[in-house]
């Protein structure tokens, strides 16, 4: 009875560390941007990056249309390709937080957890020579303690998500995209499709379906923003903390 007990127990506190904290974080939207202010703005952002093959092309997609995007980079990837995160500061696009490694908040302790922002931003700030503002946990995944450890930093999330890790019929993409749109978007992208549970041709898939959008969702009216632009209501550059 008492082995079960503190069964009953031990997974209620495994659920309020991870899977409730997300949801109550999410659901109340405590500390996180799940949208913009900004009147016909949109913002794309791209997790799991960069990728040796669908980062260049896609940074190419976005220069033949003048679109600023976030990367939201994993640390050991960054390390791996610090090229293409520089192209990436180079072009103008923001570079925000995705764990040093792609594994999600409930599986970290605190400490650790800690190490993987620490890390991740590390690695970026070496790189740019810019500190990130920005962090998106893997898979929108908190814990209890990811507010307080990450307070440093402005927790974005997204109001779109298209299942596109996952391979899919391009026009069924592109529509999921493009009917997502509203004002303040965040639209949720992967420019990497080689973690867990993804497809690893799904960007190939990614980038056709993003580069008809584009032209439609401009056709619309839409603005394609800066994420400092579109959380803040104003004309504001890239989200940088300091500049050495």
């Amino acid at each position: 009875m008492i082995f079960f007990l503190l069964l009953i127990l031990l997974v209620l506190a495994i659920l309020a560390y991870g899977p409730l904290s997300t949801i109550i974080i999410r659901v109340f939207s405590l500390g996180i941007y799940k949208r913009g202010l900004r009147d016909k703005g949109i913002c794309l952002t791209f997790d799991d990056g960069p990728h040796p093959v669908y980062t260049p092309q896609l940074l190419d997609l976005l220069k033949k249309y003048d679109i600023k995007a976030v990367f939201f980079v994993v640390g050991e990837l960054a390390k791996r390709y610090p090229a293409l995160v520089r192209r990436m500061r180079d072009e103008g696009h923001e570079i925000g937080i995705h764990h040093y490694r792609h594994v999600s908040s409930w599986m970290l302790l605190p400490h650790q957890l800690k190490k993987e922002i620490q890390e991740c931003s590390k690695i970026i700030e070496i790189i740019t020579n810019k500190e990130p503002v920005y962090y998106r946990p893997p898979w929108g995944h908190f814990n209890l303690f990811t507010l307080l450890l990450s307070r440093r930093y402005k927790k974005i999330l997204w109001s779109s998500i298209s299942g596109d890790w996952k391979i899919q019929h391009e026009n069924d993409l592109m529509k999921r995209i493009i009917g997502s749109a509203s004002d303040g978007t965040i639209i949720l992208l992967h420019d990497n499709g080689d973690t867990k549970g993804a497809d690893p041709e799904a960007p190939a898939v990614m980038l056709k379906a993003l580069n008809h959008s584009i032209p439609l969702l401009k056709q619309q009216g839409f603005r394609f923003l800066p994420m400092n632009s579109l959380i803040n209501g104003n004309k504001g550059t890239a989200g940088i903390k300091n500049e050495h």
